[in-house]
């Protein structure tokens, strides 16, 4: 039996009832049959900054405890709509411990690493269905050739059409080499917190706000 993403029906943007300004472009979210407990895109706030990192990018507080409902509004208000690379992935049988182990890591290396057949998210058609987006983000980095092979035509169209297209660091623990990197290569002006360390380096990569 397959793995579908958990929030497959919200994948295609057209459950939000508003036109985004602004996309934001993760990779997979395993629909486990148990294990993963996140209520909405990002929701394993034990192991993601993303809600803490987010609102704060805007002046407000963070999101870290709060509900998916509440996302959902931030979302609502700032014109932001959330998707995945990844749809579904064909080749993992959750009914097998193994699979569900891999799966249940939440690891994109061992995604890419153990499993080959993908159903994977349009994001090109949904730029195109969308033409209010006007600045489009990944939460991760794109130097693995899997990775690569997914963003660069969406890196492409966004260049060439002048949307605002940017990789953002990723706001999960993956983020700690770099965190550690600049404090000690600065000693003298540590970020202390790796959520403030992350907001940091989105801030330098986000699109102007009002």
């Amino acid at each position: 039996m397959a793995c579908d993403h958990k929030f497959r029906s919200h994948l295609d943007l057209s459950l939000l009832g508003f036109e985004p300004e602004t996309l934001i472009v993760g990779t997979f979210n395993p629909d486990l049959p148990a294990g993963n407990e996140a209520g909405w895109f990002y929701g394993r706030t034990t192991d993601s900054y993303f809600w803490d990192v987010l609102p704060r990018l805007y002046g407000a507080h963070s999101l870290g405890n709060a509900t998916p409902a509440e996302w959902k509004q931030f979302c609502r208000d700032h014109r932001i709509a959330l998707t995945d690379l990844i749809a579904c992935i064909d080749d993992a049988d959750t009914g097998k411990p193994g699979h569900c182990k891999i799966l249940g890591g939440f690891s994109d290396d061992a995604i890419i690493h153990n499993f080959e057949d993908f159903q994977y998210v349009p994001v090109l058609k949904l730029l195109r269905d969308h033409t209010t987006i006007k600045n489009v983000y990944l939460t991760r980095g794109a130097t693995e050739a899997f990775w690569r092979y997914l963003w660069n035509p969406v890196a492409h169209y966004c260049n060439h059409n002048g949307l605002h297209e940017r990789i953002l660091l990723s706001p999960t623990d993956a983020a700690a080499y770099h965190h550690e990197a600049y404090n000690r290569q600065h000693p003298d002006a540590q970020i202390h917190q790796p959520a403030d360390y992350i907001l940091w380096r989105w801030q330098q990569q986000w699109h102007s706000l009002p």
